[in-house]
């Protein structure tokens, strides 16, 4: 019965290990990175802004194996004056009708910087002074506020592409967002119930979601849902796409409505 155990926790370890590779390779356009760990280089840095940049409607995510959507907007970063890895953050999230809010940290793992710079199509970016070009991964952890219903804890990994200009500013890598595949600030990982200790799948990211079913995104040159999933939260996506641009227009003396999160 071990033996059997073994092989099983062995054939899984791969399994999870070949799923990673897979998704930092299709995540990184397959850009290649430096083996070298450059946090110390780096920590000097503020990388909030990269989390603060994209807007709320093109920001996907799943919570469970039906792949529920989720909405998850963080409202407000700091970087730790205590300690330069760590970022303290103030969030809400939204699943159906609920909305909970949260805080929690980012505490950054590893910096490494690719080994061929990209510079976007036709290269339009190769006379723009970049300096360096890498990704940020690191381990994430955001408390609900226990008092709300359904809440619980979101845990896992954060992984985030940027740049350094020639002024030395951080900036959010969009160079190859005319990509099909393109994605940012991918958060892997699981959500936990308070109340029952139950774990599931809960993962989102910038104009794709990360590690989904197979089946679920089947966009080419946008993030689309299959239809399988549209009562899961997600017909306003296909109903978005389906509209020709500003086909709808708000009329002039309309109030701005509040984001669901104010």
């Amino acid at each position: 019965m071990n033996k059997i155990f073994l092989i099983l926790f062995f054939l899984t370890n791969v399994s999870f290990a070949q799923s990673n590779e897979k998704f930092l390779s299709d995540f990184l356009l397959e850009d290649k990175l430096e083996t070298k760990n450059s946090i110390d280089q780096f920590k000097k840095f503020d990388f909030s802004k990269l989390w603060l940049q994209t807007d709320n409607d093109l920001i996907y995510g799943i919570i469970g194996e039906e792949h529920q959507r989720i909405r998850i907007k963080l409202i407000s970063i700091k970087k730790n004056p205590q300690n330069p890895i760590e970022y303290l953050v103030y969030g809400k999230s939204m699943v159906k009708e609920t909305i909970c809010e949260f805080n929690g940290t980012i505490k950054i793992k590893e910096i490494k910087e690719v080994v061929d710079q990209h510079f976007g199509i036709d290269s339009s970016f190769a006379n723009k002074g970049i300096r360096s070009q890498g990704i940020i991964i690191a381990d994430y952890e955001f408390k609900e506020n226990k008092e709300q219903e359904h809440s619980g804890l979101f845990k896992g990994q954060l992984y985030s592409k940027w740049y350094l200009n020639k002024k030395n500013n951080v900036r959010y890598d969009d160079i190859q967002s005319i990509s099909d595949s393109y994605s940012n600030n991918a958060f892997i990982g699981v959500w936990k119930s308070y109340k029952t200790g139950k774990e599931k799948i809960c993962n989102w990211a910038d104009y794709r979601v990360p590690k989904a079913n197979q089946d679920f995104d089947i966009g080419a040159g946008e993030f689309s849902v299959s239809e399988k999933y549209l009562d899961r939260g997600w017909l306003d996506i296909t109903l978005k796409n389906q509209v020709p641009n500003q086909a709808i227009k708000k009329s002039k003396g309309a109030k701005n409505s509040k984001e669901w999160w104010q």
